[in-house]
């Protein structure tokens, strides 16, 4: 299967999955609201460039925004994690590329620590924006920073689950040169 029929299909199963099951499940509490749609972003391949990425998350949150009736919110936090993830992954990855040619961040890639810092550190930017913009209408200090640690837990804890059950086949880069 081709790199970008994949992708759609992630596209679409991410996105159903996030409308149809987690935004459906009954708050379990006023600060936890489980996300995993953008985990699209984070799976890209590393071949995108930064253009074609800044465009793929803001129609990842716009479409988001669209079922969920909240104009521009999850498009900005899209946004914003598909602008820092080349930074991010060029701080966490080897700079000898002869140990690292997969195609696409994962555990089997990256190895399990600077996988877990990455998805870490783009998780709590997610939610921190998000849950700012959220915040910015109402609310005190103590419930953006509750609402962000835990919604970033829940999310952790859904993503790591998501990579032990469904592990990826990952393919090599052929052009390592």
């Amino acid at each position: 299967m081709s790199d970008l029929v994949r992708n759609i299909l992630r596209f679409a199963l991410f996105i159903l999955v996030q409308v149809y099951i987690l935004n459906k499940i009954p708050h379990l509490h006023r600060y936890i609201t489980p996300y995993i749609y953008y985990l699209f972003i984070l799976w890209l391949p590393f071949s995108v460039s930064r253009q074609w990425l800044l465009i793929i998350g803001f129609f990842t949150g716009l479409v988001l925004d669209y079922f969920t009736m909240t104009p521009g919110l999850h498009a900005a936090a899209c946004l914003l994690i598909a602008y820092v993830r080349p930074f991010v992954i060029n701080i966490l990855t080897p700079k000898d590329t002869s140990d690292f040619n997969y195609r696409e961040p994962s555990p089997k890639a990256m190895q399990w620590t600077p996988y877990a810092v990455y998805v870490f550190i783009l998780t709590v930017l997610h939610h921190g924006y998000m849950v700012f913009l959220q915040w910015l209408d109402v609310g005190n200090f103590l419930d953006f920073v509750i609402k962000v640690i835990s919604t970033t837990a829940i999310s952790m804890l859904l993503i790591f689950t998501a990579e032990l059950l469904f592990p990826r086949k990952l393919k090599f880069r052929t052009n390592t040169a």
